[in-house]
């Protein structure tokens, strides 16, 4: 059985992707996480025990620890999804996302190019490395127009910028050494096991507690939603049959402006955990001061990854959604053991300065 590293296997997506792979038992999976204050064991906890999932605790930024997680482990593939990736933090503190989105992508690409180089000509020839990315890379949009694979990049966050340094590093590492690269620009995130600092689970947290639900600005920013089991099928589609130097947009055909969200998050608790004390939840949305440079509207237009493999979201925004807020409601101690470290759902990124 092949060896497959995930990188960040112990965050959201990351391990979410990491539950499906054990699951499927196709892979042998090495989880590589730095567990960083969003990195979480009890998220891969129901896959934990079983044979097929390897733990490591090593941070990408590191050579020796990359070299020999690659000697150890022989891999067949590698997911790369370890990433600084709250825009608020990178505000506050570029030199984390510097770190681990540039420089550790750096590094991990090339203890992937040594190993693959030394490979047998077959098990060269089906090695994949899967650069897992954003559609912030492309900056903002108005209100039409949707972005694409070919659309130029025009990052405007510290996150963003990271993030885009990455994705041509590892463009690089394709066309300069062969390393059969493959990345995917990715559209928001949201479902289980997400950190509570992102817009979706914030504003479940703060809403069950009766607490001000806040959204920047007037609200009218627009984002593009993929539930992170349909971002999974995705992955493993491209892993499975994308080509070595192509680009796949991901997107879930599902944009709303962040207002709207906070409204159904709050309409969806009402529905699955109504507080006669509370009331009607969206009562407790408040706008408030606007993050810095904050970007209008991401779209993206996922034609060809439907097209050459097949992909198409699989949840619409609101079942999705349902699932969600069902999932948080279901598993409490998560969340509160997750908010016993240093984050306490307070505001991030206003720009004061690490």
């Amino acid at each position: 059985m092949r060896s497959i590293v995930v990188t960040g296997g112990a965050g959201f997506i990351g391990s979410a992707v990491v539950r499906r792979l054990v699951g499927e038992g196709r892979w042998r999976v090495v989880n590589v996480d730095a567990l960083t204050y969003a990195g979480n064991l009890e998220s891969v906890a129901s896959v934990a025990g079983s044979p097929l999932h390897v733990f490591e605790h090593a941070d990408v930024a590191d050579a020796a620890a990359m070299a020999r997680v690659f000697a150890t482990h022989r891999p067949g593939a590698v997911l790369h999804l370890a990433a600084e990736s709250h825009v608020d933090r990178s505000i506050d503190g570029a030199a984390a996302f510097v770190r681990t989105n540039v420089v550790g992508t750096q590094v991990l690409l090339d203890a992937a190019r040594a190993h693959w180089s030394a490979l047998p000509a077959d098990e060269r020839r089906a090695f994949r490395f899967v650069h897992v990315s954003t559609d912030e890379v492309f900056g903002s949009l108005g209100d039409d127009g949707a972005f694409d694979e070919e659309s130029p990049y025009a990052p405007r966050s510290p996150y963003a910028a990271s993030k885009a340094a990455a994705d041509h590093l590892a463009r690089a590492w394709h066309h300069t050494h062969g390393l059969p690269v493959i990345v995917t620009n990715c559209s928001n995130n949201y479902g289980p096991y997400q950190f509570p600092e992102k817009l979706i689970p914030l504003a479940i947290q703060r809403a069950l507690a009766g607490a001000e639900v806040p959204v920047y600005g007037t609200g009218a920013n627009v984002r593009d939603w993929l539930h992170v089991d349909d971002h999974v099928d995705a992955l493993l589609r491209v892993l499975e049959g994308g080509v070595p130097g192509r680009t796949y947009v991901v997107g879930g055909g599902a944009e709303r402006p962040n207002l709207e969200v906070a409204r159904a998050v709050c309409r969806t608790l009402d529905a699955l955990h109504p507080d006669p004390a509370l009331g009607a939840r969206e009562r407790l949305i408040r706008l408030v001061a606007d993050r810095p440079g904050h970007d209008h509207r991401y779209a993206v237009n996922a034609a060809r990854i439907a097209r050459e493999l097949g992909w198409a979201p699989r949840r619409s925004f609101e079942e999705g959604l349902r699932e969600t807020v069902a999932w948080y409601l279901a598993n409490p101690g998560w969340t509160a053991r997750i908010l016993s470290g240093a984050y306490r759902l307070e505001r991030l990124g206003l720009g004061a300065g690490a």
